[in-house]
């Protein structure tokens, strides 16, 4: 009969004999560690000939004694090269992670019990300290002119040093799947050296069920020590802080950083990998399905809307960062969300507040007053990058499932501060392959130190840093989806009428939700369309109950003349961004630029 997994105050083991004829120990090895016991004395003698078993077993007891909570899997710490660790916490679930925060100095509790932290000097992604392992397996695949290297020894070196320095510590394992869909979901386990981090995937990544457990194989593997601090000789980085990833041993190691979101963006750049030869396309993106089962994708960088725009009463949340289109729909590699914070309101985003006071979200660099427990979204002290991270099921209409069938529309957000685009465009099928490969945003002042204007960001695909392959190969893949399906394609500017940023008006909510619905119910497919002269895409003329004036931006502006400079200086933005991209896409992409020759 096949041992089940039960918990035991003592195991005891009498006259093993192990490295005798006929002698199970591998059947051994699996029971024990099936078991959670808080000790395992053995009395009599335990081996009669080989010398290894003894060793292993001894190893084995090591472990167990310093064990915590449920290692489902049959897969050990020390399979991933691990030894001597003081106590390993496996798979704790909320309460135990927020008891063990607070008692380590490293949290705080809001009256709401919500767990506030910090996460020191780095409060957003280190861009500029993520390599990959170049190889020659990977050497013609990745996109080298977006993506740093390191060499095999740089990262064999970093994993020798990073498991030396965890000898004798205390570390928190999560096993997860990244991905909703059951035949392209990865299976993750994430060795952390904080437990809130340990939260901190887990309201993330997807849970395993509990008739999941027995099957359960980590295939990709994380591990996050920020108070390792990684060597530039060495390692061949650049900094104290590095993510090293290595595609084909399935394996991120995260140094030198507290900051979580690096773990999460960690599973998203594997997927972004390795799902494309199986024709599945990865995006950035959130996704929310209405009764009529008409699932609508955004793409939009950070500051777009994204998330906002998603989480909508009217329609089922299946996720608001990132996801996959197969063969079977689209479906949700997260189980979690990860929102921005700073000067959150109640009133335009009533589902993603209310997390700020459920129990279980992660509230990073959120300020909070250590008498009362009061926390102030609305302050940036800490970072402008403060960010809540929560389980979906606390968003009231968030789907059960994270998978729901094929779209129907898809939205490119952009958050225009020149003031030019107009709130919605139709496009285009070659147009939205040219404003996908482009990922066009702007950056505000103050957002950013030095930032005193308002700047172009191009973005790739909306998600450049996340995409390890060239961006080519990711539009030819969703040029191709579009196409089977026949999806709708909008491009909605959340930014600045009126004049630029400083000048103008950020765009009403109120307008964007409703051209949005619009767009989603197929009612502004019947609308007059006009040919914008500077974009060369269709733009509705009037819609009910949205200001006809906000639609023609030009005519927003007081300063005519104003506009036709802004518009020209943002079209040649745009060329000289596209420029990269004309060697690898068809001619009817180029030709879907926008017009030059007017901006001259």
């Amino acid at each position: 009969m096949e041992p089940t997994a039960k918990h035991f105050k003592s195991i005891f083991l009498s006259d093993i004999h192990l490295g005798t004829k006929g002698c199970q120990s591998e059947r051994l090895l699996d029971f024990l560690y099936k078991q959670y016991s808080k000790a395992i004395p053995y009395i009599g003698k335990i081996i009669v000939g080989s010398e290894k078993p003894y060793k292993y077993l001894l190893i084995l007891v090591s472990i167990k004694l310093e064990n915590v909570g449920e290692n489902f899997s049959k897969v050990g710490t020390d399979s991933h090269g691990f030894k001597n660790l003081k106590k390993v916490n496996w798979n704790l679930n909320r309460d135990d992670i927020y008891d063990i925060t607070i008692s380590n100095g490293q949290g705080l509790l809001s009256k709401d019990e919500v767990l506030v932290v910090e996460t020191g000097i780095h409060t957003g992604r280190s861009a500029n300290d993520k390599f990959i392992v170049k190889n020659d397996q990977n050497e013609d695949s990745i996109w080298w002119d977006n993506n740093k290297s390191i060499t095999e020894e740089n990262f064999d070196n970093l994993y020798k040093d990073v498991l030396n320095f965890c000898e004798e510590k205390e570390l928190y394992v999560q096993d997860l799947f990244g991905g909703a869909d059951l035949d392209y979901r990865l299976s993750t386990r994430v060795y952390t050296e904080y437990a809130w981090h340990s939260l901190f995937i887990q309201n993330l990544l997807i849970e395993v069920k509990e008739e999941e457990k027995s099957e359960f194989n980590p295939e990709f593997i994380i591990i996050d020590i920020p108070s390792f601090k990684a060597d530039t000789s060495r390692h061949g980085c650049s900094s104290e802080t590095l993510i090293a990833v290595n595609f084909e041993k399935k394996l991120v190691i995260i140094v030198g950083t507290s900051y979580a979101g690096e773990i999460k963006k960690s599973v998203f750049s594997m997927l972004n990998y390795l799902l494309p030869p199986k024709n599945v396309m990865p995006m950035h993106c959130s996704v929310n399905v209405g009764q009529d089962e008409d699932p609508a994708i955004f793409f939009g960088l950070s500051g777009t809307g994204k998330t906002t725009l998603s989480a909508d009463p009217n329609r089922i949340l299946i996720g608001d960062d990132e996801h996959g289109w197969s063969s079977n729909g689209v479906f949700n590699f997260e189980g979690g969300c990860y929102a921005k914070m700073i000067r959150l309101s109640e009133q335009a985003e009533p589902e993603i507040y209310q997390t700020t006071k459920l129990r279980g979200t992660i509230l990073e660099n959120v300020v909070i007053d250590k008498s009362s427990g009061e926390i102030d979204l609305d302050d940036s002290s800490l970072a402008e990058n403060t960010r809540g991270a929560y389980p979906l099921s606390f968003i009231p209409n968030a789907s059960e499932t994270g998978r729901t069938c094929m779209p129907k529309n898809i939205i490119l957000l952009t958050c225009d501060a020149f003031g030019v685009l107009p709130p919605i465009a139709k496009l285009s099928a070659s147009q939205t392959m040219y404003h996908f490969l482009s990922g066009y945003t702007a950056k505000v002042a103050g957002t950013e130190k030095g930032v005193t204007e308002p700047e172009a960001t191009f973005s790739a695909c909306f998600g450049a840093p996340f995409m390890p392959r060239h961006p080519s190969e990711y539009g030819k893949l969703l040029q191709k989806l579009i196409a089977e399906h026949s999806v709708k394609c909008w491009l909605v500017n959340t930014g600045w009428t009126g004049g630029p940023y400083g000048t103008g008006e950020r765009m009403p909510i109120g307008a964007t939700r409703k051209l949005l619905s619009s767009a989603l119910t197929g009612s502004l497919l019947s609308s007059d369309m006009r040919i914008d002269e500077n974009f060369g895409f269709e733009v509705p003329v009037a819609v009910e109950g949205v200001d006809t004036k906000i639609l023609n931006p030009r005519e927003t502006w007081e300063d005519k003349e104003g506009y036709d400079l802004q518009a020209q200086k943002l079209v040649k933005m745009f060329s000289d961004n596209f420029d990269v991209f004309k060697p690898y896409v068809d001619i009817d992409i180029i030709d879907a630029a926008p017009n030059l020759q007017a901006a001259e």
